[in-house]
């Protein structure tokens, strides 16, 4: 069976054919970069409509490419948190806001949930302007808006002849009430919306179609059947192979997180969700716990951009002489804080520097930084399974850097930690839910050790 997978990212579109292994096929990647406008106010939006347009790009290219015959079925990993209003027609009121969007704020005299404590751990999430909760009656004194939708919702929705929310996706908005699969009422009410004004949810095993004019336009996928979207960090849980109990998921891209995947059926009862962390659905049967950093990836195209910093092997044998715990003292908060801290971007910082520190020394803080932050939340992750945990460190960002992985294997010792070098770690986790096969990541290949500076051979789901 050939699946494609879409990944409906914040720097980029990209489609995907893997074949039945869930194994990328040779030159079947079609991908566009996305502008993500980001302004000192704190705006992080993309456009709508450019953006599909962009993934209809995708489809074109790989259909004139012949890589869509034969596909049966398209699974789908989508950001988490994005919003976008629009009117009765559904045409948009304003561009998509991203997670990485820090505007909203709570209106003047609106007040939180009753119980705080009692709404985190039903919703897994909080009263915070990463959420449709505060963000939703922000946009409302933007515009007169009819509904609102996620990016996915709305691209999928021009291309399907419907176009639910998922659970995992509905989960990110923080107005789903994790056990009962429904959105909240408590939730909606602090977002001022009713039910009629958001997605209708996608049953479990729900599959849609192409519309008639694009099942023409991509004859490949007439009779490929689309799976409900899942959160993109669901997503790369599975594709590291961080299905269970026992192993956590460290990825690090433009963002990063740290994350706990865990069976919970629907309607059973959930594990206690500690203060500091997130809780979030992959779908009906599975929920990650975890703790979500702005800046990552992010903050070594920074320092590229703006310290000189040298370039391929002569930065990485620079680096290789400054010790793993970092070289300057730093705060990596540049992009602000995620759920639930509440600081602004431009919140990092650097400190003790000396007329002889190097730009890679202060590449190197900023990167420890960011390890520290994680080995601090992960200590929350395991409290929920009650026991040390392996990691598994997966992502662009830390593939193309062996002294941050071997960073962090300092900083989240004495943990085993391994890495995933797949670079198709969400394709390949959207492909393996979409397939209902998600118990198999277990057994992946390709995870190694994290000073491997080759790509790592098969292991399995051995361990070290």
């Amino acid at each position: 069976m050939k699946i494609l997978a879409l990944d409906l990212g914040t720097s980029s579109v990209r489609g995907l054919v893997l074949d039945e292994r869930t194994t990328p096929l040779p030159g079947a990647l079609a991908r566009r970069k996305m502008r993500l406008t980001v302004d000192d106010d704190g705006a992080g939006t993309l456009d709508g409509p450019g953006y599909l347009a962009c993934l209809v790009e995708c489809l074109d290219e790989l259909t004139a490419a012949g890589h869509l015959a034969g596909v049966e079925l398209v699974a789908v990993s989508a950001q988490w948190h994005s919003v976008l209003p629009t009117d009765a027609a559904g045409a948009p009121l304003g561009p998509v806001l991203t997670w990485l969007d820090s505007r909203p704020e709570p209106l003047p005299g609106q007040s939180g949930p009753v119980d705080p404590d009692a709404f985190h751990q039903r919703t897994g999430a909080w009263w915070h302007r990463c959420y449709w909760s505060v963000r939703l009656p922000w946009l409302r004194k933007r515009a007169a808006v009819a509904r609102f939708v996620g990016l996915a919702e709305f691209v999928l929705g021009a291309l399907l002849g419907e176009a639910p929310m998922s659970v995992s996706q509905a989960s990110g908005t923080g107005l789903l009430d994790l056990r009962a699969c429904e959105w909240d009422p408590e939730a909606c009410d602090l977002a001022g919306v009713r039910p009629q004004e958001l997605p209708v949810l996608a049953p479990a095993g729900w599959r849609g179609r192409l519309r008639p004019e694009f099942a023409r336009r991509w004859p490949g996928l007439a009779g490929a059947a689309w799976a409900a979207p899942i959160g993109d960090g669901a997503a790369s849980n599975v594709g590291s192979g961080c299905v269970g109990p026992d192993r956590a998921a460290v990825t690090v891209g433009t963002s990063a997180a740290v994350r706990l995947l865990q069976a919970a059926p629907a309607g059973a009862p959930l594990p206690l969700l500690p203060s500091g962390l997130w809780r979030y659905r992959v779908d009906h049967d599975h929920v990650v716990t975890g703790a979500a950093y702005s800046s990552a990836g992010n903050l070594f195209a920074w320092a590229n951009r703006e310290l000189r910093l040298p370039q391929g092997e002569e930065l990485h044998a620079a680096l290789a002489r400054v010790p793993r715990s970092g070289g300057v003292s730093a705060d990596p908060r540049f992009g602000g804080d995620r759920p639930p801290g509440l600081d602004p971007a431009g919140s990092g910082r650097l400190a003790g520097l000396s007329l002889s520190t190097t730009a890679v020394e202060i590449l190197a803080g900023l990167l420890a930084g960011v390890c520290a932050r994680v080995a601090d939340d992960l200590a929350g992750v395991e409290s929920t399974v009650g026991h040390p945990v392996e990691v598994v460190l997966g992502g662009g960002a830390v593939t193309a850097s062996p002294w941050w992985r071997e960073a962090f294997a300092v900083a989240l010792a004495p943990r085993p930690v391994r890495h995933q070098a797949n670079p198709e770690i969400g394709a390949t986790g959207a492909a393996l839910v979409a397939a209902g096969r998600l118990a198999e990541a277990a057994e992946l290949t390709g995870i190694g050790r994290t000073d491997d500076r080759r790509s790592p051979g098969p292991v399995g789901g051995a361990r070290s």
